[in-house]
């Protein structure tokens, strides 16, 4: 047996996409030459498992294809490669939670998570069992099997509401509840309904129904539901905070958390029709804003353990799927690009880019990050403070960041405060947490960094572009040369030309902000250089300090002053030049081999600037 290497039937059942208890039939049938019982279980010969599958399959063509996009379980346990997630119905029903609401980033399987959920629990006229009668749920047991097909259900789904107004989001919700209504066919027959609820059937199928009256339809739609089935009422909603997150970057936030409070709270809150309710979303909306009144909802995030291995893919799994697609060695590299989320304590890769990696001949590109145009990031980047800045840049050179955590944060609040831009960011999949979460009677912190090259490439590529592209003209172009060929003139007209085009005369109060406009248009230079911020050196802290990559380019240290007299610009550019000169700034970079230092004292005052340098 040496150099052999023995799997277990779990681990074969991974491999092969089907149940263990499958595998412990063919183990049974003589399937695997080697393999030998142990215990209750079976160890058997990993290669035995691929030639296995692989046996019959003949040509390439022949391998299941990678479901990229498709979120129809339906369709995709029938024809395409399917990681089995179906244990999450079982721990659903054992949770006993009358609502629960995951929040996870994009695109990492809530939706097709969810149409499971419906598919298996729902009443039909189909046999819905043929789909998990071969998936890991259906060897759970008899308890669970016979919830199979048993329950009406309401699925909607909102991740298709984003219009730029709040009559068009509204009018899209009202389309999305109207067709659940009218794929409930049952209820326009039923004998069950009384006379008042047949007549908001009807306006419901006329579109007659009132903005009022719609915030009481899911409550509406559950009742007749139990009425006509004699059964309790699954909710499932999936992406629940689209329409919000369009709300609040269109600006009508207000009226659609006002539509959406009343809408779920009619259905989730002390709905006698409810057996249990599931959402998912990507943020949490804290319940002061939209959960008031629920009943205590089982909120499971990015940092807990329970569900953890459910959305995304497990390092088990996508090592069963490079196996099954013949690229087992591939798998150095799917780790350094789609590999390091944490979900709880379970190493997560992120699934769409996985997929998409298989489905393209295994080569790597950003995937994930090209399926979004990452407005909300841009937000949080069009206004960095300079700490929050500096901390990003670091981010980008494989540093980490502690910060404290706001996991109720919403979206009005993304931008206040280190806390809910970090918080944001790890939720929505753009950090990872490094370590555990500490507890404090100050609150939680957590240890973050970049969690892949794939997401390394938002950073150093779409959120440079961002700060490149708020530029007119070529006024980044000119930055850079400027500062290359130390030519204070060029730097003042590109940095004044920026200014009138991109920011407003109130803007300038502060140091604070100068300081933070600085550091963010330093970050496109952050392929030549190290960009410091804020660091002890000589006798003080300088403002800002471009450190070269290579010792051909000069160094440079910059210090900034504000003022509200314009006509103290020069003398207040002197004084930061002063500054430099006096704290002796220039001492650590001359220590590490640096002789050519730029040195700029730069005053700002709204929209002007004067700068003097040596």
């Amino acid at each position: 047996m040496s150099g052999v290497k023995y799997i277990s039937s779990r681990e074969a059942a991974a491999i092969l996409n089907v149940s263990a208890r499958r595998v412990v039939g063919l183990c049974n049938e003589g399937c695997f030459a080697g393999a030998y019982q142990q215990g209750r279980g079976w160890k058997i010969p990993e290669q035995e498992v691929y030639l296995y599958m692989n046996a019959g399959r003949g040509e390439k063509e022949s391998l299941l294809s990678c479901a990229v996009g498709n979120t129809s379980f339906a369709d995709v346990v029938q024809s395409s490669y399917y990681v089995d997630k179906t244990l999450l119905i079982r721990d659903l029903i054992d949770d006993h939670a009358a609502v629960t609401l995951f929040t996870r980033p994009r695109r990492f399987g809530k939706t097709l998570a969810m149409d499971m959920l419906k598919i298996f629990f729902e009443e039909s006229e189909e046999d819905t069992s043929v789909y998990f009668q071969d998936k890991k749920i259906w060897s759970c047991g008899e308890k669970y099997r016979n919830l199979q097909g048993k329950f009406p259900v309401i699925s909607l789904t909102f991740k298709d509401v984003k219009f730029d107004s709040w009559k068009e989001s509204l009018e899209a919700i009202r389309i999305v509840v109207r067709d659940e209504y009218m794929r409930h066919k049952e209820l326009f027959s039923a004998e069950k309904l009384d006379p008042v609820e047949r007549e908001y059937l009807c306006r419901m199928q006329a579109g007659t129904l009132t903005d009022v009256e719609y915030t009481r339809a899911l409550l509406y739609l559950s009742r007749m539901l139990e009425k006509c089935h004699e059964s309790k009422v699954l909710i499932l909603i999936d992406e629940y905070d689209t329409p919000i997150q369009q709300g609040h970057s269109r600006g009508f936030y207000n009226e659609v958390i006002t539509f959406m409070r009343n809408f779920m709270s009619g259905g989730l809150k002390d709905n006698s029709a409810l057996a249990f309710g599931v959402l998912t979303g990507i943020l949490r909306v804290s319940k002061e804003n939209l959960f008031s009144g629920l009943n205590n909802p089982v909120v499971n995030s990015v940092l807990d353990d329970k569900y953890s291995e459910y959305f995304g893919f497990t390092e088990e799994e996508v090592m069963a799927m490079a196996g099954y697609f013949g690229h087992s060695e591939k798998m150095s590299e799917i780790r350094e690009w789609y590999d390091g989320y944490r979900f709880g304590h379970t190493e997560i890769y992120n699934p769409w880019s996985v997929a998409n990696y298989f489905q393209n001949n295994c080569q790597p590109k950003p995937f994930w990050t090209n399926t979004s145009d990452n407005e909300i990031i841009r937000e949080i980047i069009a206004s960095l403070t300079p700490e929050i800045a500096e901390n990003l840049f670091d981010l980008m050179q494989d540093k980490t960041v502690q910060t404290s955590l706001n996991m109720d944060v919403i979206y009005p609040q993304i931008k206040d405060g280190s806390d809910s831009i970090y918080s944001f960011l790890l939720v929505a999949g753009y950090l990872k947490p490094v370590g555990e979460v500490i507890e404090t009677e100050y609150g939680s912190f957590l240890e973050l960094s970049l969690p892949n090259k794939e997401v390394r490439r938002v950073y150093n590529s779409e959120i440079l572009f961002w700060l490149r592209s708020a530029l007119e003209g070529n006024v980044m172009a000119e930055l850079e040369k400027a500062l290359f060929l130390s030519d204070s003139d060029r730097l003042k007209s590109a940095l004044r030309k920026y200014m009138l085009s991109c920011i407003s005369s109130f803007d300038g109060a502060m140091e604070g902000f100068y300081h933070g406009m600085m550091l963010g248009l330093a970050a496109g230079m952050s392929s030549k250089y190290f960009i410091r911020s804020n660091r002890e050196a000589g006798e003080g802290r300088f403002d800002l300090a471009l450190e070269p990559k290579s010792f051909s380019m000069p160094c440079i240290l910059m210090e900034f002053k504000a003022t509200k007299d314009e006509h103290a610009l020069c003398q207040t550019a002197e004084r930061a030049l002063e500054q430099i000169r006096d704290k002796q700034y220039d001492v650590e970079f001359r220590s590490r081999g640096f002789s050519d230092i730029a040195k700029y004292g730069i005053a700002f005052c709204g929209k002007n600037v004067e700068i003097v340098m040596e």
